[in-house]
């Protein structure tokens, strides 16, 4: 039968309407609205869990919610609904209450909320925000880490503005408190001069792990573990941990405690270790059978422990054994980050990739994975590139990795822009998971290089250390033999490349500048362009201090590798991006970086956010640095190379 036009479009127009909506290239607009999900905790019985959704941003906060599952339904429901932020879900032993922070009272405090019903209530009070919690095996205490509260004085002076503050004298350092489920009373255990960061319960209901420094207002005290008595304070030293560590988890049999330790004596935590409770040399358990970073890890029974590590661009899942014996899990869809083990097996997660956002799954013993939530549904209308992993040979023959993102429908022959994005750090890593930059910039047109240069994680502890005192030799070159790789294979534009990160990114954008005019644009996000002045004012120096010593002794290792130092080769228009209120890399690093290329007459800019400490968090403030980085990269790369060459 032959239909007449009307006819054939009344006939097509079904057939439209039922295509799937084309996707569209990621925006700084849709990039903020990321939900990521953490702190997750099974219930006593196995039958529910928590976890911590981190909502949208939205104006100048990101809100937090409490979120419960149901396993047997894998039904998810919002669990708190407070106007700011719940976050640090924990259970009662007997599952019938879970206690969580909160900063609905502006200070963070601890509340209650039964499973019967009712509303949350706090059981702490006070000028002083609690910092982490636990409760006793027994459910009749709980301890928490807080500094002591404001008293009168100190609040009238704040209102006076008579409040002059003596550095170290008038800190006032954590300490722990015991909150009595039956009296209802709090009372102070470990006091000034501990600062305490950790805690975790002894079996016994009396006795405390700690992480604590005994004076921590010297420049070069470290933490330790320590037993901490409840009955009369006594602090026994059980180890002293070279270098830093984190995450102090006491078995269920209470014979032995676990933590992310350094194998020798720094940068970053690595390896996981186990310490005889009643002390004692502690244990490195995966040196040598994984020798790779340990993310998150949970004790399952008392002589097993389930791990995340850190392989490459991807995170997998490990079970170690207390002789050191590891085997690796059978895969899942995605990459595990934060994960909990219940009692029979059942195993919760939440885990991402490239191209799938955040979500929890969850997998019953011997089952498959299953995705339980939908976060982030809406991602399903954004374009994501697949990034394309690939390795290369540096100048030394060290074999470096690296993830390439090539713009949708690349023909595979012409030329193209490319950026080279360098992760924070050093001790950072690029990995398989939505990068906003990367992903965003792919969407206009750029190839994107995100390489694993030496001092990367993911790689074993040699390789982590592989630039040590040699911040911009053999990193560095790592960044440009990747680059040349792209200029062979006939990828990268030698005329049109770029160059841009955040922290040790930024500084590795200004060691660039003035190493090679190679790079038509770069964009520096809270780097470092003098490296002494950054030991003498930064939060943490103990971290710069493992790479190069101390400027006071050894300033020759500083000098050598600040870009300040070389500022007169750069020809680069540099961007440079900074929050006012940046501790870690301080807003003095950037105004020098700045007024040191103004003095030369190299085209630069400095934008500064108010309040932002060294990672963003307001909503304007993000969305304002994601659409300056297309900006200034379309201004001298996709403009003729010639026009921005010396500018």
């Amino acid at each position: 039968m032959k239909l007449g036009r009307l006819a054939v479009l009344l006939y097509a127009i079904p057939l439209l309407a039922s295509d799937p909506p084309a996707k569209k290239p990621l925006t700084p607009e849709v990039a903020i609205t990321m939900r990521s999900q953490a702190d997750l905790h099974f219930s006593p019985d196995g039958r529910r869990a928590v976890a911590v959704v981190g909502e949208p941003l939205a104006g100048t906060t990101r809100k937090r919610h409490i979120w419960m599952l149901d396993v047997e339904t894998r039904k998810l429901r919002q669990f708190t609904f407070s106007e700011k932020s719940d976050s640090s879900p924990r259970w009662s032993p007997d599952g019938r209450t879970l206690a969580f922070l909160s900063n609905r009272s502006d200070q963070s405090q601890i509340y209650l909320l039964s499973m019967d019903g009712g509303e949350a209530y706090a059981i702490t009070e006070g000028k002083r925000s609690v910092q982490g919690f636990e409760w006793s095996p027994d459910g009749r205490q709980i301890a928490f880490i807080a500094p002591d509260p404001k008293g009168d004085d100190e609040e009238k002076k704040e209102k006076d503005k008579d409040d002059a503050r003596v550095i170290d004298k008038d800190d006032k350092p954590a300490g722990v408190w015991i909150f009595d489920m039956e009296s209802r009373k709090t009372r102070r255990v470990i006091q000034r001069p501990w600062r305490v960061t950790e805690l975790a319960w002894l079996p016994s209901n009396d006795h405390l792990i700690v992480v604590a420094e005994e004076h921590p207002d010297r420049e070069e005290e470290v933490p330790r573990i320590y037993n901490a008595s409840l009955s009369d304070g006594k602090m026994a030293q059980l180890a002293a941990p070279a270098g830093p560590f984190h995450g102090v988890k006491v078995s269920p049999d209470g014979k032995w405690i676990a933590y992310i330790g350094c194998r020798v004596d720094g940068p970053s935590p690595h390896d996981l270790y186990a310490l005889p409770a009643s002390g004692g040399q502690p244990t490195n358990l995966t040196s040598e059978s994984i020798d790779r970073l340990i993310g998150n890890f949970a004790w399952t029974g008392n002589d097993g422990i389930t791990a995340t590590i850190e392989d490459g661009f991807h995170s997998r899942m490990f079970r170690v054994s207390l002789d050191g014996k590891a085997t690796a899990m059978p895969p899942v869809p995605v990459n595990p980050r934060g994960f909990d083990v219940a009692r029979n097996g059942t195993l919760v997660f939440s885990g991402s990739s490239s191209t799938q956002p955040e979500e929890l799954w969850l997998a019953a013993p011997g089952a498959a994975p299953a995705k339980v939530s939908e976060f982030n549904k809406s991602w399903d209308a954004v374009q994501l590139i697949k990034p394309e992993v690939f390795r290369y040979r540096s100048f030394d023959g060290a074999e470096i990795e690296a993830a390439l993102l090539l713009p949708a429908g690349y023909d595979g022959h012409s030329r193209l822009p490319l950026i080279t994005l360098v992760h924070g750090g050093p001790t950072g890593l690029w990995s398989d998971s939505i990068q906003n930059w990367a992903q965003i910039l792919a969407g206009h047109g750029y190839a994107v290089m995100c390489p694993n240069i030496r001092g990367s994680l993911g790689y074993g502890q040699k390789f982590m250390e592989m630039n040590r005192a040699d911040w911009g030799g053999g990193d560095f070159k790592d960044v440009m033999a990747g680059i040349d790789a792209l200029v062979a294979r006939g990828v990268a534009d030698p005329d049109r490349l770029g160059i841009g990160g955040w922290s040790y990114g930024g500084y590795m954008a200004e060691w660039a500048i003035t190493q090679t005019n190679r790079f038509k644009a770069a964009i520096s996000g809270a780097g470092m362009a003098d490296l002494i002045s950054e030991f003498g004012t930064e939060t943490s120096p103990s971290y710069d201090a493992w790479f190069f010593g101390q400027p006071y002794e050894k300033p020759e290792g500083f000098l050598h590798s600040s870009p300040l130092m070389y500022m007169k080769n750069a020809r680069t228009p540099t961007l440079i991006l900074q929050g006012e209120n940046d501790t870690t890399d301080p807003l003095g690093q950037s105004q020098q970086l700045y007024r040191a290329l103004k003095h030369y007459g190299v085209r630069a800019e400095l934008v500064q956010y108010p309040r932002e400490p060294h990672g963003p968090q307001e909503e304007k403030h993000n969305i304002d640095i994601l659409k300056r980085i297309v900006a200034w990269y379309d201004e001298y790369l996709k403009a003729p190379a010639a026009s921005a060459a010396g500018q």
